[in-house]
């Protein structure tokens, strides 16, 4: 304020002066200001006196150009109820909406700035060696990954297999699953194929449920490689660490995390997890613009396989691999033959051949390792095997068994040129069970990591076993663990069928009925969802459909939860959670805990 009276206080002295007599000229030199202005500051003054001289805003009465009030408001509203969207989406709602004019991105954008919306920030260079590409229609080229933190209640994480066309970035696949394993992936890849037809093309990154490229031992094919070379699709690769080249279903996951998944509190099981996931990509697919498409949405692009071609491409899946097709979407007219897998199959049936073992103790065959020690350096061995099981034989006698890596390729290979022959009986050969008819008990350690060998597999018994001496009974439908003093512990599948029951090492026929556990502090009864869960103490515990609409006891203790289905242990999990047991009685509000 100060310095606005000083101002008017000079030019009301330079008017004095001019009035007085004072030459302009030297009016103008005097205060350091041109002959112009003293002209005006006498005019000002004659015209609106003291008041006249003081500084006048520049500002333009009107501004035609500008942003209207009504439509910024609309765009800070919209910010504010979809934080996700930026200047371009902004615009193209208000179009949508039929505003006019539209205002433009940079427009847009001070408006976000100005309402304290967006923090501006410093602009990205855009990268010079990048160069984006795109297939010219659709069905030429899926690009296919797997995306992570999809969380559950359970305080699990599941994954989700996903799938782009890389024309329309329609995502033709994403199937929530337990884990991302090669049977998961192949599974949703085969409804796709079922769904959509059969794309041209596939791009996947290296990952060991897509190729065995840079997996131990030789190279073979994959259920992912087989599917597509029946199906006559090219799988394409990237080359390692290139993520940039599968950009498009990166890029989705994106999406994915920043508006689904960072607000989404975890999910209840697997099917609700799938549910919210379905219901997000319809709005995906068919609602949400993408500013790759021009704010077109990925459903006007993607043009399926007409089903006249997809019934004369038929989609040949592995015969152990059973594609459920959508429900929206009609069966094709005729099943296709479903095509078998050598290793599922053993085409070629077991081989026998003999080698010498190697000064270093290792022997190698067509990349698997066999390690036998130093100390039988030298010593010829038989090695019977199939697609299964891997036996090695020393002196007619059984040494070991081991779970073979060859293929039935392998196999073949070995017959023709790798001095195998077709194997026939041998002395030490397990041949059918002991008794097919009742029970087997094995004794067995269980690692530090809760595994137990049975058959020449690893079976998971339960890391709250590691390092315990336990008692497995089975039956081929369960196997039960049992503690020295023949207290069962745990109930779970079997992984081996009845008839492979007896062949166990030291297998030995079962003794008497397990004693069951006694009764814990906290007992609570449940019904199982449809989906095979239920919750009790803020824990979900997952039986599987063949007990669903069942009623369930859980047998809490500190550290275990053991689940009875009458008398009969179904199953023993870690307790993860301190939380009490609780039950609402009928009708009204308040909990109890149950003792």
């Amino acid at each position: 304020m100060l310095v606005e009276l000083s101002v008017v206080e000079q030019r009301y002295h330079a008017v004095m002066e001019v009035a007085a007599g004072v030459p302009v000229t030297q009016v103008a030199a005097r205060y350091g200001v041109s002959r112009q202005s003293v002209h005006s500051w006498v005019r000002k003054y004659e015209q609106s006196g003291l008041p006249g001289l003081a500084d006048r805003s520049h500002r333009p009465a009107s501004c035609p150009h500008r942003i209207a009030g009504e439509v910024e408001a609309l765009v800070c509203e919209l910010r504010r109820r979809y934080p996700g969207w930026g200047p371009r989406r902004l615009v193209h709602e208000l179009e949508r909406r039929g505003v006019m004019p539209v205002p433009s991105r940079a427009t847009a954008y001070r408006v976000l700035v100005r309402n304290g919306l967006v923090e501006p920030g410093v602009r990205k260079r855009r990268r010079s060696n990048y160069r984006s590409w795109e297939r010219s229609t659709s069905m030429e080229l899926w690009q296919m990954g797997i995306a992570g933190g999809l969380l559950l209640a359970d305080g699990s994480e599941c994954k989700m297999v996903t799938g782009i066309d890389d024309h329309s970035r329609f995502m033709v696949i994403a199937k929530v699953v337990q884990r991302a394993t090669a049977r998961a992936f192949c599974s949703a890849f085969g409804e796709a194929l079922v769904r959509f037809g059969v794309p041209e093309e596939v791009l996947t990154d290296n990952g060991k449920q897509f190729t065995a490229r840079f997996g131990p031992g030789k190279p073979g094919e994959t259920m992912f490689d087989r599917i597509c070379r029946e199906n006559g699709i090219t799988h394409r690769l990237t080359r390692p660490q290139s993520p940039t080249t599968t950009g498009k279903i990166e890029r989705f996951h994106q999406t994915l995390r920043r508006e689904l998944l960072d607000d989404h509190e975890p999910f209840i099981d697997l099917g609700a997890a799938q549910a919210v996931v379905d219901a997000w990509l319809d709005d995906y697919n068919r609602m949400r613009p993408h500013q790759a498409l021009d704010m077109a949405v990925p459903a006007s692009r993607f043009v399926p396989r007409p089903r006249s071609e997809q019934d004369a491409l038929l989609v040949v899946l592995p015969a152990r691999l059973d594609p459920v097709p959508s429900p929206d979407v009609p069966a094709p007219a005729a099943e296709p033959a479903a095509v078998a897998w050598p290793m599922a199959q053993g085409e070629v049936g077991a081989i026998e051949l003999e080698r010498v073992v190697p000064a270093s103790g290792n022997l190698s065959l067509r990349g698997q390792q066999i390690w036998f020690g130093p100390a039988l350096a030298g010593t010829t061995v038989t090695l019977r095997i199939d697609v299964n099981r891997l036996h090695v034989l020393i002196g007619g006698g059984r040494h070991k068994t081991l779970p073979s890596k060859l293929s039935g390729r392998d196999l073949k290979a070995l017959l023709t040129g790798g001095g195998a022959r077709p194997a026939g009986p041998w002395a030490d050969d397990p041949g059918p069970a002991k008794d097919t008819k009742g029970p087997v008990e094995v004794d067995r350690t269980v690692n530090a990591v809760g595994y137990v060998g049975l058959g020449g597999d690893k079976v998971l018994i339960g890391w709250p076993f590691a390092g315990q001496r336990v008692t497995l009974r089975l039956d081929g439908r369960v196997l039960q663990v049992l503690d020295e003093q023949r207290v069962l512990k745990a109930t779970l599948p079997s992984p081996l069928p009845a008839s492979a029951c007896g062949r166990l090492q030291g297998g030995r026929p079962a003794g008497p009925p397990p004693q069951l556990p006694p009764p814990a502090e906290q007992i609570a009864e449940r019904t199982v969802s449809s989906v095979g869960g239920f919750m009790v103490a803020g824990q979900r515990i997952q039986l599987g459909r063949g007990y669903a609409h069942q009623v369930v006891t859980a047998h809490l203790d500190e550290e275990t939860i053991r689940v009875f289905h009458g008398q009969e242990l179904i199953t023993t999990v870690p307790r993860v959670t301190r939380k009490e047991v609780v039950v609402r009685k009928s009708g009204e509000h308040n909990r109890r805990k149950i003792v």
